[in-house]
């Protein structure tokens, strides 16, 4: 047996790029063990990715963590959101997964928004505007493009449903991670059963929504992972939800997490309803709500623009006039799904490190645009802005934000939030705890503050000035879309 206090649970984050896997001390929150295992994503048009693909990589992941992973009591899946995958009768994938950034829907999310009743009734009845990201809008260019893919479909589930199913042999997921769909609604709770026969999609082909804290099922027979047979499974939910209950996120506290994509969060007591789409009404994985505004460019765009360059990720030199709004793979917020990055303002003397800072300074000002519609109206506005995800590390990353948010910057020394989550989920299956409590015992969001600079409004006037400028030549995008 490990050196543990009390029983390991194992924390798994299946990501677009890769599945990683922690195994923890439920009592103290010590990660005994860890594996990760890659991902392959396609390129061109859409962004697809074989979900075996994934299963593969938990078995790799939880192989590399040996052990302890076999001694495991519970365990419990975070995942990527609004992938739409879809099971033919025996279970295999009828065809790749379409992911979060496949944004080839953009069409089909503007018919569902005029067809159902405008963008304020869809904020009222599932709290968020579905844009190209949102699972129903794949399943509607799935059905326009791909008629035959629909009718071998008989189970639609969400990446980490598909891997929590192939644990239990039951099809779950839960009010986190199904609040990114679309077809649920967050006025009831429940899957909407008239947009659902809008797009003709069967309910039966959806798993069950379960409850916070209950037992999704347990580890059955049959599968090459380390887990005995019996263990529980929790019902895992989405990146964000999971990020969220691994930093034991209270009300009013804001997020602004750095990866693949760039989100901005705050757990809330109020449902959130915004008619504009800018914030995704998303519930919590524990009872409350998560509003969120996603972009489509962050860490990879900047280090794209870096490697065009030829710098090193961290090479900045303070901006002159110059700006670069970073939308190598189109945009979610703002939503211009066809638009490509943009550079206005090089002069002679513009030097490479000012255009990686300007690249830098395009992906946080969206960001920071969309904090305020995030955060409740009483929110205290000095509480530090928590930095998570793969950029948080960077000097670059963290000194642009602290400049243009003017607020103080609290980095968490743990990493790999969303596994950690999971882990505070399967901890609560065990304890009969809060997974948010349980993370705060843990102590996951401790690290160092950055206090506040005077903010640089002068930079986010002219980026919202060009980006103004400009938006009728970004929603035009380019020839090749």
């Amino acid at each position: 047996m490990s050196a543990a206090e009390g029983p390991l649970v194992v924390g798994v984050d299946t990501s677009t790029q890769s599945t990683k896997a922690l195994v923890v001390d439920a009592a103290t929150g010590q990660v005994v063990a860890r594996g990760q295992a890659p991902h392959t994503v396609s390129s061109g048009a859409g962004r697809e990715s074989d979900p075996r693909q994934w299963w593969d990589a938990l078995s790799e992941a939880l192989r590399q963590c040996g052990e302890p992973a076999r001694e495991a009591a519970a365990v419990s899946i975070g995942g990527q959101q609004h992938g739409l995958v879809t099971l033919d009768a025996r279970g295999e994938p009828v065809r790749p997964a379409m992911l979060w950034n496949d944004v080839r829907s953009a069409p089909q999310a503007r018919r569902l928004i005029e067809e159902l009743g405008g963008p304020k009734a869809w904020a009222e009845r599932t709290g968020s505007v579905p844009g190209a990201s949102f699972t129903v809008t794949k399943w509607a260019w799935l059905a326009e493009h791909e008629p035959e893919a629909l009718r071998a479909t008989k189970a639609v589930r969400l990446p980490h449903d598909y891997l929590t199913e192939r644990l239990t042999g039951e099809g779950t997921t839960d009010r986190g991670d199904a609040s990114g769909t679309g077809w649920w609604a967050s006025a009831t709770e429940s899957y909407d059963s008239e947009i659902l026969a809008h797009v003709g999609l069967d309910p039966a082909l959806l798993p069950r929504v379960a409850r916070p804290g209950e037992v999704a099922g347990t580890v059955r027979d049959g599968h090459d992972l380390p887990f005995s047979k019996g263990t529980l499974v929790a019902p895992g939910t989405g990146d964000n939800a999971a990020a969220a209950l691994g930093l034991g996120l209270r009300p009013g506290t804001p997020v602004m997490s750095l990866g693949t994509s760039g989100t901005v969060y705050a757990v809330s007591k109020r449902r959130p309803t915004d008619p504009t789409g800018t914030v995704a009404g998303f519930a919590d994985a524990h009872g409350d709500w998560l509003p969120l505004a996603c972009t489509l460019n962050c860490t990879l765009a900047v280090d794209r623009v870096a490697a065009l360059l030829g710098l090193d990720r961290e090479a900045v030199e303070p901006v002159s006039g110059v700006t670069l709004l970073p939308y190598l793979d189109g945009e979610r917020t703002p939503n211009l799904p066809n638009a490509s990055g943009l550079l206005h303002g090089l002069r002679h003397d513009t030097t490479g490190g000012q255009l990686l800072q300007a690249a830098y300074d395009g992906a946080v000002q969206a960001l920071l645009g969309a904090l305020d519609l995030v955060l409740d109206e009483d929110a205290d506005r000095s509480t530090p802005l928590l930095l998570i995800g793969g950029g948080a590390q960077g000097t670059a990353w963290q000194q642009t934000v602290r400049r243009l948010s003017g607020r103080p910057v609290q980095v968490p020394e743990a990493k790999e939030l969303v596994a950690l989550g999971a882990a505070a989920q399967a901890a609560g299956l065990l304890t009969g705890e809060d997974p948010g409590a349980v993370a705060r015992r843990w102590n996951t969001a401790a690290g160092p503050v950055l206090e506040a600079v005077e903010r640089d409004d002068e930079t986010l006037a002219r980026i919202a000035g060009v980006l103004s400028d400009a938006a009728p030549l970004l929603e035009r995008g380019t020839s090749e879309k």
